[in-house]
């Protein structure tokens, strides 16, 4: 068997940094690059080889696969949905632009597996909030949104017109207790956490009966390895598989949080990431994750609150 030379993109990012860790744990740091706009630092440097990589660049893209003699790739590396909204011309560049260098390159470099990250801001308003399915109405709202649907849509091409081995995941919100927030919708459902144990006290930016997708990072980064890992003979919907591990509203982890931290006070004020929620799913059908490669989350919200603030207040 080919030994697996992994590159990540994106690898300063919220997941980018964890996935990056543990694919280390699991082949080797010397066989997996961490690579981002700036040049990764503190434990990714630490652990293993990293470098610079800007994904909008083509020649760039190409000379570094190369040169690590690359053959499996995690590309993370994203403009978020609050952030492309204020950008949107830099989030398409980014997100369509670069996935496609990462696509060609797995073609004409005859790569193996890429994963492409897609997420639940592919769905829109016309989408069935409730137990979204697998294959249902992709009406985005946001420039981020629109980008993983033509993400989805282009590897699905690649697939199955060019070859080419990609894979990807409709995140749902992650939530971690390692990496700060990075410019998305449902960065409520982390910083609220951080707040609570800093100050006891959280103005959040969606109302109160907010109800989102949501995942613990331990959950996010075994979705995404097993998915890389996964037979591809298995694979039906190989470029968009809806995931999912739990449903809350922001009350509902407001009490959660409550249990461990009877004082904590949350306030609600709804900004624009209030509209950009409200085309968003509530709760996600991930049945064909389930039976194409055998997708099952391990943590609940109970799980996930508790440790959170284990985490959390034994670095504060």
């Amino acid at each position: 068997m080919t030994q697996k030379k992994i590159l990540v993109t994106g690898a300063m990012g919220q997941i980018g940094s964890e996935l990056t860790e543990e694919l280390r744990r699991r082949y080797g740091s010397e066989n997996v690059v961490a690579t981002d706009i700036r040049k990764p630092d503190g434990k990714l440097a630490e652990s293993g080889p990293c470098d610079v990589l800007d994904v909008t660049d083509r020649a760039a893209v190409f000379t570094l696969i190369k040169k690590h003699e690359i053959n499996t790739i995690y590309h993370m590396a994203a403009i978020l949905s609050a952030t492309g909204e204020k950008n949107p011309a830099l989030c398409w560049n980014v997100n369509m632009n670069g996935s496609i260098n990462i696509m060609d390159a797995a073609v004409e470099l005859d790569l193996g597996t890429i994963i492409i990250p897609s997420s639940i801001a592919a769905f829109g308003p016309e989408t069935p909030r409730f137990d979204t399915p697998q294959e249902t109405i992709l009406k985005p709202k946001t420039m981020y949104g629109v980008t993983k649907v033509c993400g989805e849509l282009l590897g699905d091409y690649y697939v199955k017109n060019l070859g080419a081995d990609i894979r990807g995941l409709r995140y749902p919100g992650i939530i971690s207790s390692e990496t700060l927030p990075g410019g998305g919708t449902t960065d409520y459902a982390v910083d609220i956490f951080y707040k609570a144990v800093e100050d006891g006290k959280y103005t959040c930016f969606v109302r109160e009966d907010t109800m989102l997708p949501m995942m613990y990072m331990p959950d996010c980064i075994k979705a995404t390895i097993d998915l890389a890992e996964a037979d591809k003979e298995n694979l039906l919907h190989c470029c968009e598989y809806n995931l999912s591990a739990l449903s809350f509203t922001a009350a509902n982890l407001t009490e959660e949080i409550k249990k461990h931290i009877p004082d904590f006070k949350v306030s609600y004020q709804p900004d624009f990431r209030q509209a950009i929620a409200d085309t968003w799913p509530a709760s996600i059908d991930d049945s064909a994750a389930r039976q194409e490669w055998g997708w099952a989350p391990d943590w609940d919200l109970e799980s996930t609150v508790k440790d959170m603030l284990e985490k959390l207040r034994a670095r504060s």
